[in-house]
């Protein structure tokens, strides 16, 4: 018998990540892999630039090639190839046509966005493109067989959406399922407060930037202060932005954050998926999100094992 044929619809370097190691547990499958596309309407936008900021635009389609032909991943661009027998992407905020009609696994990828006034009207307006509410929509498009969900508090999230139970399965996600494994690292620093900043400027979120590092150094409270930038945000405004308010403080564009926050005292966000990581660590965090809500919804720490998980949730909905 032929091997299953499996396409890969990556995103961020995150997801792309999550994605290859999904993949790697999955050697019985054809493996290709694509950066995320759409129909021909997010085509359009991403030629002129209306998507930049997504994960849909040129600069983060750009590093998610550098990284497939990096790894010497197989490519099909945009799913051309087609006669798939499995879809997995990271995410269902937009399925495109040429997939429709594939079962497919959904793979969650960490925070989603807080609920607000535009998500409450992409569902009460479900011709709207479910992107408009950034993340908040994610695992309520129906489209796909299976959601791997990074915790019971996400599933149960969904749940109160109306999809239905069968269909979201409890995996944790990788990157966030052994937050302890960032322990051990290289990174020369310890004993800092961490700034993980978002880049809700470059999503057209609001973001007070000056508040936020006003709000680090009295946390601080004299304390060795540091900044790890979001690789999507304007570097060159943000360094300025920090240098004339805490100009003692180091700030790193490049590295791992989970490194970073694993050698941290406080970890202070907005609304990254890094709060996770401190939580897990039992780091101090201080975060636009409640504790309480982090908690809850915490990605199950099954000891580097999600991949894998996710890998027989592929097998069973290719059965």
């Amino acid at each position: 018998m032929s091997r299953p044929r499996a396409l890969f619809i990556c995103g961020s370097l995150n997801q792309t990540r999550q994605l290859h190691a999904v993949s790697r547990a999955l050697p019985e499958a054809e493996a290709k892999f694509s950066p995320f596309y759409g129909d021909w309407d997010m085509a359009f936008a991403r030629r002129h630039g209306l998507i930049e900021a997504w994960i849909g635009g040129e600069k983060r389609r750009g590093w998610c090639l550098d990284y497939l032909q990096s790894a010497s991943l197989a490519i099909d661009l945009d799913g051309e190839s087609g006669g798939y027998d499995l879809v997995v992407s990271c995410t269902d905020l937009v399925v495109p046509s040429n997939v429709r009609g594939v079962p497919l696994v959904i793979v969650q990828e960490g925070i989603f966005d807080r609920d607000g006034w535009v998500a409450a009207l992409c569902r009460q307006a479900p011709f709207l493109p479910r992107w408009l509410a950034g993340t908040a929509l994610t695992g309520e498009s129906g489209l796909y067989a299976r959601f791997c969900a990074a915790s019971d508090g996400y599933r149960q999230r969904l749940l109160g959406f109306g999809v239905p139970a069968e269909r979201v399965v409890v995996t944790g996600i990788p990157g966030f399922d052994d937050c302890r494994q960032y322990l051990d690292n290289a990174f020369p620093h310890r004993g800092y407060v961490l700034v993980c900043t978002s880049d809700g400027r470059e999503t057209m979120k609001r973001d007070d930037r000056a508040h936020l590092i006003r709000r680090a150094l009295g946390v601080a409270a004299g304390r060795q202060l540091v900044f790890k930038l979001h690789p999507n945000e304007n570097r060159e405004r943000s360094r300025e932005e920090i240098r004339r308010l805490a100009p003692e403080a180091l700030v790193f564009q490049e590295g791992s954050a989970e490194e970073m926050i694993a050698n941290s005292e406080v970890l202070i966000t907005e609304w990254s998926s890094t709060a996770f990581v401190g939580m897990a660590l039992g780091k101090p965090v201080y975060s636009n999100f409640s504790a309480r809500e982090l908690r809850r919804l915490l990605p199950w720490q099954n000891g580097g094992t999600a991949a894998s998980r996710i890998a027989g949730v592929c097998r069973e909905v290719l059965s």
